[in-house]
This record gives structure tokens, C-alpha cells and sequence, in this order.
């Protein structure tokens, strides 16, 4: 059974720990002995499973321990470096595969479908993510002696790459920071600007590239999806939004979905549903009043698509997390 493209359950067999391969002294690291430390420095930095915030800015370290039902969640301009475990991404129908050889990357604020699908206690999931400066990208993008990177046929603001050797080895420097945190303000920001750095030199660094270059399309439609992002309990009107983007109409509906591959309605449909459902989690809210904190009109369509995206009428699921019958986590 499947719900807007992920599926509902797992299969599989439990995950192993991957084997440390020896290596000659004065050799180079392989990627399987850099991504086998990085797990090591992720699970020393996570005392209990789940979300974990660090004292660098803008850097989150995950472990989970099972795996999830599908689940709506947000992602914002980040890069996220998995080295175990599996995850299943989807956006308008889209998937998107993650496991320990790749890393995602998030050009622009995005509604999207998740699902860990290959964790265990014995081999969790494990990954880092940093959250992007867009001023600090622009920046880098903006330098004369950046090489010019690799293309690619993809304009989606969101893309599945393979790590490489350098990408895990600055990310690893960044991790250790946190055993030395008065290095931080000062090395933080140069470890940041070379992860970024590294993604930019990838194929698919190249959205990351457009989206921070002023004038580009693609950059003013990431200004409505911002603005749109921060404003979705609001009436959608498309000549508002393509008033923000200058650009007429029907260029920024094509913009739009080859961004995020949804349509501006049911980009706004998805955010609206997700903050309906958290507030019914965090505040107790009705069904009633959430719908109509999130912008609704109308309760039964808000009943009826929240229905559709998540299997079941509001209530009942929300009484069904809170009898911990369905798993939902915040992070993407």
C-alpha cells in the first residue's frame, strides 16, 4: 500500500555494519574508510536516537533506529551527508533514493514525502545535515576562480548526488569542531564554504549554482517559493506571486513545477497540511480550528485531503501517533 508514492511498511533484511577494509600507511583513506568514520564521529555526537542539535550553526546529526512510515515533512536549503541506512524521498511524485554512498542537496524550501526504509538499533541510520547560508552560497558562486562545474539536464531545487572523497572528508573536519568548540567561529564558516565548495563542483551543484545567481530564473522563482513558504495560510493568488518573481504567469507555473515538481496549489496544499497536523500534535487543536488556522475554507475539503495524505481522517490520526501506532518525525 502506497500513499502519494512512498510506501507504507518495509521490507528487507537488517542492515549491517559495513566492514573496515585495512589500507597501506601513507595511502589515501578509501570512501568506505572515510564514510566509516564519519558514522563513528555521528554516533559518538548522538546520545539517543533521533534529531540532535550541535553548537556548530546550522548543523543537525541523526541517528534513528528504525525504520519510519512515510511521513510529510520540509526540507530548507541544506546538504545532507548520509552514511548509513536507507531513506526513501518523495516531491510530486518524484523519488528520490538515499543510502550510505550519497548526499542530498536542497537549493530551496521544499514540502516533501520521507520514509527511513533501512535502520536497526545494531545499524542505524545515520546522517549529518547543514543547513545552507544562501548569502555565504552566493558568495562562492560569485568568485571569479570557482571552476566551472559540472552540468545537468535536472532543474528540480532538490537532487541526490554521490559523495565523494573530499565532500566526506570536510565534512568530517566539521564534526570534529564540536570536540573543540572554541575553534568554531572561526573554522566553521571556512569548513562551510567548502562543503559548498565541493557540492558546486558536482552535477548536481549546479542547481545550487542557478538558484543563488541574481537574475536567473530559477532564483526568482525560488523568491516565490519563499514568499509562499512563509505565506501559505493566505488566499493563493498567482498573479501575486508571479508579481514577486517578475515573471509572467504561465512562465512562473512552468518555473515552478520544473523547481519542485508540483503546481503552486499543491505546493500549498502539502505545507498547509503538514502545519495542520502539527498544530493538532502540539496545541490540541480540532480538526475545526486547525483547518481554518492553515487557511482552509472549507472543512470537509480540509477532511478530505487530509484523508487522502495520510490514509486517514484528522482525529483518528492523530490519535493513532499519539498511541505511538505511526511514527512521524519533523526532520527531513
Amino acid at each position: 500500500m502506497s500513499v502519494f508514492g512512498c510506501t507504507l511498511g518495509w521490507e528487507g533484511q537488517e542492515p549491517t555494519l559495513p566492514k573496515h577494509t585495512s589500507k597501506t600507511a601513507g595511502t589515501k583513506p578509501s570512501l568506505a574508510e572515510l564514510r566509516i568514520d564519519l558514522a563513528g564521529k555521528i554516533v559518538a555526537h548522538t546520545p539517543s536516537a533521533g534529531e540532535t542539535a550541535t553548537t556548530v550553526p546550522g548543523l543537525t546529526l541523526f541517528r534513528q533506529t528504525a525504520p519510519t512510515a512515510c511521513y510529510l515533512a520540509s526540507v530548507e536549503p541544506s546538504v545532507t551527508i548520509f552514511v548509513q541506512g536507507r531513506k526513501q524521498i518523495n516531491i510530486g511524485g518524484v523519488e528520490y533514493h538515499c543510502d550510505e554512498t550519497s548526499f542530498l542537496i536542497a537549493c530551496i524550501d521544499l514540502p516533501i514525502q520521507s520514509q527511513i526504509i533501512e535502520a536497526s538499533a545494531a545499524a542505524p541510520q545515520l546522517s549529518m545535515r547543514l543547513r545552507l547560508d544562501m548569502q555565504i552560497v552566493r558568495e562562492v558562486v560569485s568568485r571569479e576562480d570557482l571552476p566551472q562545474g559540472k552540468s545537468s539536464a535536472d532543474r528540480r531545487g532538490l537532487a541526490v548526488g554521490q559523495s565523494t572523497a573530499a565532500l566526506l572528508g570536510a565534512s568530517t573536519r566539521l564534526i570534529d569542531l564540536l570536540d573543540t568548540p572554541e575553534d568554531i567561529p572561526f573554522l566553521g564558516h571556512l569548513i562551510e564554504r567548502e562543503i559548498i565548495y565541493r557540492i558546486l563542483r558536482t552535477a548536481q551543484g549546479e542547481r545550487l549554482r542557478v538558484i543563488a545567481t541574481a537574475g536567473n530564473l530559477s532564483h526568482r522563482t525560488a523568491k516565490a517559493i519563499a514568499w509562499l513558504s512563509a505565506n501559505y495560510a493566505r488566499p493563493l493568488r498567482m498573479e501575486e506571486l508571479a508579481e514577486i518573481a517578475r515573471m509572467g504567469v504561465s512562465t512562473l507555473h512552468h518555473q515552478f513545477r520544473a523547481l519542485t515538481a508540483m503546481s503552486p496549489l499543491q505546493f500549498q496544499k502539502q505545507l498547509r497540511l503538514r502545519a495542520a497536523r502539527e498544530r493538532m500534535l502540539r496545541d490540541g487543536l480540532d480538526a475545526t480550528s486547525a483547518a481554518y488556522e492553515v487557511g482552509y475554507e472549507s472543512v470537509s475539503q480540509f477532511n478530505r485531503e487530509y484523508s487522502r495524505f495520510f490514509g486517514q481522517p484528522p482525529m483518528r490520526d492523530i490519535k493513532a501517533i499519539r498511541n505511538g501506532n505511526i511514527v512521524t518525525i519533523d526532520a527531513a
